[in-house]
């Protein structure tokens, strides 16, 4: 294997590996020979015999929360079982993974295993009766129940640390509380990749070019770690004006609009509770400078996975055949029959997914660590700008509401958000020239700016199905927003939107932040994070649908 390839076919397997699993899940080396295993957040494999397979089976018991803790303590204490388990829960996972799978791992899954049980617990029941099992196939890999325990005890002693100690809490507050990030884990809805969205079938291209070749990347030292970030403050070429949003406040959370903006919560994990009326966000008219070109860089082929996205099901009555009774003509039907005569037999509810209802907010992060050198000898803000207007362009040209907002901060009084396009704006030669002005600068409030971009997506999106998507680095930064604070508002922040039904996806490109670092900031969100813009359209659909079908269940739930 030539020098570098390990490593880079590594990257391009953790890409896959969190497509599936729905989660960031990173692909490690370990000891030759050895059988893979994950602890549900690394996948573990030999670097010399690199399964597509093994990797696939893993991440599909991750999404279909077949490692839940209660049913590993339980295989911890029995190996015979555990692999039992494996053989049947395995296939089950795939076939539940089926519509994200690439078309090379269609033929891993056994229908007719998959078919004796319907969740965990009963693969769990199975493997522990008398029933014949056969050995689980070498490419399933092994199921380490006490790796898997150390590393959910290991991420509980993480968080306790990032929290000071506990004051006592109102009935109100503890209500607040059970907004933490660990209760709204994707990976918890059963049917969560059930949406029949096209994008499988590209990743697996994609991954096959990535995994026959090594492949160089580039190495600009990105941008510095949540600790310590680098930013530059140029508010002066901002534009000054401050304008009212025209969004309301929608959530329970929010205020009404100050004077001067909009004025949202923030979450002060250190005393477990929110701070009321803390931060100040106003919508600034961002300047055009008269530099600014109207090109963009060539598209990078992100319509084709977002084509069938947020299609509405249209429903056509009187059919022959459908899904459904149409009950007027059921009716009608009856009543000719009673009187002597020839019914229509057209009397079934056909429903198809032909109209776009979807409306889409970009969020791009402006702010100072953006400017730092990142892959391909580009800057982050660069590649991010570049993945942000094929987006726009993508979404706007299939028929889907799209609006994008930059966003950058100085201190909680100062969060200011971009307006590139809103709404109701075109496409054209000032959207690109807004975008092309944008430079880097001030600090990160995230949690505040994803409160405002939720907001205004409820309110004027006007459709039934809503998509967030954050494009950082992941470096939440400001004025008294350091560490685990503002990583903790960050995580709060998508999960009040994700309970209200939105959709939430968050991208890093080009950026050199760590895994762990993002999985602080992102929490259980959807999220990528490539090394350069090309990459991203081999997971871009199943990332969408992930988060679409779980804010689905949660409209649904309510």
């Amino acid at each position: 294997m030539a020098n570098g390839a390990p490593a880079d076919r590594l990257a391009a397997l953790g890409m896959l590996a969190s497509a599936l699993a729905g989660r960031p899940t990173a692909v490690a080396a370990q000891q030759p020979d050895a059988p893979v295993w994950t602890d549900g957040q690394t996948i573990f494999v030999d670097p010399a015999r690199i399964s597509l397979k093994a990797v696939a089976v893993q991440a599909s018991l991750v999404a279909a929360g077949s490692l839940d803790p209660d049913i590993v303590r339980r295989l911890g204490r029995h190996p015979r079982v555990a692999r039992r388990y494996l053989a049947v829960e395995g296939h089950r996972a795939l076939v539940s993974n089926a519509d994200v799978l690439p078309s090379v791992l269609a033929t891993v899954a056994d229908p007719d295993i998959a078919a004796r049980t319907d969740s965990p617990a009963a693969s769990l029941r199975l493997a522990s009766g008398p029933s014949a099992i056969d050995e689980p196939p070498p490419e399933f890999g092994v199921i380490r129940a006490g790796k898997i325990l150390a590393a959910i005890a290991q991420a509980a002693r993480h968080a306790d640390q990032e929290q000071s100690a506990h004051i006592p809490r109102s009935r109100r507050a503890r209500e607040l509380e059970e907004l933490d990030d660990g209760e709204v884990d994707d990976s918890d809805d059963p049917d969560l990749f059930t949406s029949p969205v096209g994008g499988g079938g590209f990743i697996g291209k994609w991954l096959k070019k990535m995994l026959s070749s090594a492949r160089k990347t580039g190495s600009g030292g990105g941008p510095p770690g949540a600790d310590s970030p680098t930013h530059r403050t140029n508010s002066s070429r901002r534009g000054a004006g401050a304008v009212r949003s025209l969004a309301s406040a929608s959530s329970e959370e929010v205020d009404a609009p100050a004077v001067d903006g909009f004025v949202y919560p923030e979450w002060d994990v250190r005393r477990r509770a929110y701070r009321p009326h803390w931060c100040t966000v106003r919508e600034v008219e961002p300047t055009i400078k008269q530099t600014a070109t109207q090109g963009i860089d060539d598209a990078i082929g992100l319509r084709r996975p977002l084509a069938r996205l947020g299609m509405a099901l249209h429903r056509r009555h009187r059919q022959s055949q459908g899904d459904d009774i149409d009950i007027d003509a059921a009716v009608e039907a009856h009543v000719e029959r009673l009187a002597g005569s020839v019914p229509d037999e057209a009397v079934y509810i056909d429903s198809l997914r032909r109209r776009r209802d979807l409306s889409v907010l970009l969020l791009l992060d402006v702010s100072g660590s953006a400017a730092e050198p990142g892959t391909l000898g580009r800057t982050v803000h660069e590649q991010q700008r570049a993945v942000v207007a094929d987006l726009t362009v993508a979404l706007h040209d299939l028929g889907d509401r799209v609006a994008l907002y930059a966003y950058y901060s100085q201190g909680r009084a100062a969060v200011n958000m971009l307006p590139i396009k809103r709404f109701d704006d075109h496409v054209n030669a000032r959207f690109i020239r807004r975008l092309n002005s944008l430079e880097p600068g001030a600090y990160s409030r995230l949690g505040a700016a994803i409160r405002h971009g939720s907001a205004v997506l409820e309110t004027h999106g006007g459709t039934s199905r809503r998509l967030m998507v954050v494009l950082s680095d992941g470096l939440a930064y400001d004025h008294g927003y350091e560490r685990a604070y503002g990583a903790a508002d960050a995580r709060r922040a998508l999960t009040e939107a994700r309970r209200r039904g939105t959709g939430c996806v968050c991208l890093t490109v080009g950026a050199g932040t760590d895994l762990e670092s993002l999985r602080r900031v992102f929490g259980s969100t959807a999220h990528a994070t490539v090394a350069h813009p090309d990459q991203l359209a081999g997971v871009i659909g199943p990332l969408f649908r992930s988060a679409l079908r779980s804010a689905e269940v949660r409209r649904r739930v309510s």
